[in-house]
């Protein structure tokens, strides 16, 4: 064993988000937005951010992680040091970061113009839900190892923080986040609203005139509610929710009054009858009037998994109740039952981002660690974008892994770099298993056409 080899690229796989980066027009925005007046960087700014979302889609978990890509110089040129990184994460100022997301909007609405199939429909039940845009919107715990500024004893008895994002469940996307401090609340309206705000900002104009909000009981609040209710009177938008809600007193009252064969079979997600599971509506045997117009409240009934502990109410007959509200009029019960528990992908999201430099904050200052969050949601972004835009044709057999599988089959594939009349080529190991779908996913890259 010697350590004296040249001419090897270890994460080959990785110049190919790098370059999908450039061509949909990111590196170039986020450049514009890092400009200073009177400052000519050594290392162009936008490309920093850029090089920092591409190590985290790579599996970067630290800023030291930078230098796996400076590793790669011979392909991408020179690449920023950590104390460089760690410089122009603490340029990014709250604007800064507000133009960063504008940016990131022009450029999604570049990368959803080129989609070959146009935007993926939401599957519920084996059922495709066409154009309507679904939005799933969560919290998580992440925990802190140390004091930083922020963060603070969370619900779960842990320490850390407790950042609230939304995904879109069409396309995989983490369109926004806030990152807030490990004591904050689960059910805060307030925060709830500005990163639907943000994550409706996100989706293309054309794309928003049909959207769906899902949450979980976190968002069964009347100010949240009636914001969604508000969001209807914006002229060629129609906003439907799914959100969860508490079974109280009242609900419980409501479930005791459903004669039995009002109740009926719940659907799996494939669209087939679920086994010990039924639905029914509870709207007509409640009091509503303080929660909005047009709210409709909808109990799901299923035999509990042994050994799940259930409450004294649930004890009485055996079966666990869950329960959410929507404002969709039409569709039968057990498809928006099944509708709003598609929701439960929101933590195959949050799985993903935390393999994906969410897992941890790198800074003891609460404004560096949200910029490391907004580039988190720009790896995930790539990700995305990538399975989207490349991973079609001769590379679709890489189009169903997960993040962590398409590392291990795709970004970290080794690679011998060459030089032959004037030209670098990268040359993947003939014995790989996915050589040919690596090379269709270069090429792929390679013909989207750059924004005017």
């Amino acid at each position: 064993m010697t350590s004296d080899g040249v001419g090897v690229v270890a994460h080959a796989g990785s110049v190919a988000t790098r370059l999908l980066a450039d061509r949909v027009g990111l590196t170039s925005e986020l450049s514009k937005v890092m400009v200073r007046r009177n400052f000519v960087p050594g290392h162009d700014r936008g490309r920093v951010l850029t090089d920092v979302a591409v190590m985290l889609a790579d599996g970067g978990e630290a800023i030291a992680d930078i230098d796996v890509l400076r590793h790669q110089s011979s392909v991408l040129g020179r690449v920023a040091s950590a104390p460089t990184v760690w410089r122009a994460l603490d340029e990014v100022t709250p604007g800064r970061l507000k133009r960063i997301q504008n940016a990131r909007a022009r450029v999604r609405r570049q990368v959803w113009s080129q989609l070959p199939n146009g935007v993926p429909a939401s599957k519920v039940a084996g059922t495709d839900l066409d154009d309507l845009i679904v939005l799933d919107t969560d919290a998580t715990i992440v925990i802190s190892h140390s004091e930083k500024e922020n963060a603070a004893a969370t619900f779960k008895r842990t320490f850390g923080f407790h950042p609230l994002g939304v995904w879109c469940d069409n396309t995989s996307e983490f369109l926004a986040a806030k990152l807030r401090a490990g004591n904050a609340g689960s059910n805060t309206a307030a925060d709830h609203i500005e990163v639907l705000t943000d994550a409706i900002a996100q989706i293309p104009g054309t794309h928003r005139k049909k959207l769906l909000i899902r949450s979980d009981g976190a968002g069964a609040s009347h100010k949240l509610l009636d914001w969604l209710t508000e969001q209807n009177r914006v002229r060629g938008r129609s906003v439907e929710y799914s959100v969860g809600f508490a079974v109280t007193e009242k609900i419980r009252d409501a479930i005791d009054l459903v004669p039995k064969k009002v109740w009926i079979p719940a659907l799996d997600a494939d669209g087939g009858i679920r086994e010990g599971g039924d639905v029914a509506e509870l709207t007509g045997l409640l009091d509503l009037s303080s929660w909005p117009t047009g709210m409709r409240v909808i109990v799901r009934r299923e035999r509990p998994h042994p050994g799940a502990q259930l409450s004294l109410f649930e004890e009485r007959d055996g079966w666990r109740y869950q329960a959410f509200v929507t404002n969709t009029t039409t569709g039968q019960l057990a498809f928006l039952e099944a509708r709003h528990r598609a929701h439960a992908r929101v933590e195959d999201r949050i799985r993903h981002a935390k393999d994906s430099g969410l897992g941890r904050f790198p800074s003891r200052e609460f404004e560096i660690n949200r910029v490391w969050l907004m580039l988190v949601q720009i790896a995930a972004d790539l990700t995305a974008w990538t399975r989207l835009l490349a991973l079609t044709g001769d590379a679709k057999s890489l189009a169903a892994c997960e993040p962590k599988a398409l590392r291990y089959r795709f970004l970290h594939v080794p690679a011998r770099l060459t030089h032959s009349a004037r030209r670098r080529r990268l040359r993947i190991p003939e014995s790989w298993p996915w050589a040919a779908a690596i090379v269709a996913v270069f090429a792929n890259i390679a013909a989207i056409p750059q924004p005017a």
